[in-house]
């Protein structure tokens, strides 16, 4: 499993009212690039969003599922991008004086992402990450909205 954590000027009330916005999801998860739905019911746990990963026009459609929704303090997520397979992706967040911190944990569990050896993926994963807690940062100090 890795794990980024990431300083926010913000509340964690901003951070999930970015999550349970189902259709910002390619503005903050690198390697989404398009929404082609989201389940009415988003973000309550079996609830999906359909997007597509990768550039145009090599895109693959899949699905992410949301596992739990404990919001101010977490979801957890199993996101799809088959051929490469499916993560279990953790978000927690808490409040600090400044603002609060999230934490991001992703671990392969299905598929050939699961059977390379961490020390491969780690590097790859906690760079991808970085970023991805860099532009939820941006969203969520910025105050974007749910839908």
């Amino acid at each position: 499993m890795t794990s980024n954590t990431r300083e926010m000027a913000c509340t964690t009330d901003d951070v999930f009212r970015v999550l349970a916005n189902g259709w910002l999801y390619p503005a903050w998860v690198v390697g989404a690039s398009r929404m082609r739905d989201v389940d009415e019911s988003w973000p309550a746990a079996g609830s999906q969003l359909h997007h597509s990963v990768g550039v145009w026009p090599a895109l693959l459609d899949d699905t992410t599922e949301v596992l739990e929704w404990d919001p101010p303090r977490g979801i957890m997520l199993r996101a799809r991008g088959w051929p490469m397979g499916e993560a279990q992706v953790t978000l927690r967040a808490r409040t600090t004086p400044t603002g609060c911190q999230v934490r991001i944990d992703e671990e392969p569990v299905k598929g050939p992402a699961a059977l390379i050896p961490r020390l491969f993926t780690a590097p790859m994963l906690r760079w991808r990450n970085a970023e991805t807690l860099h532009r939820l940062a941006y969203l969520a100090e910025g105050h974007a909205e749910s839908s």
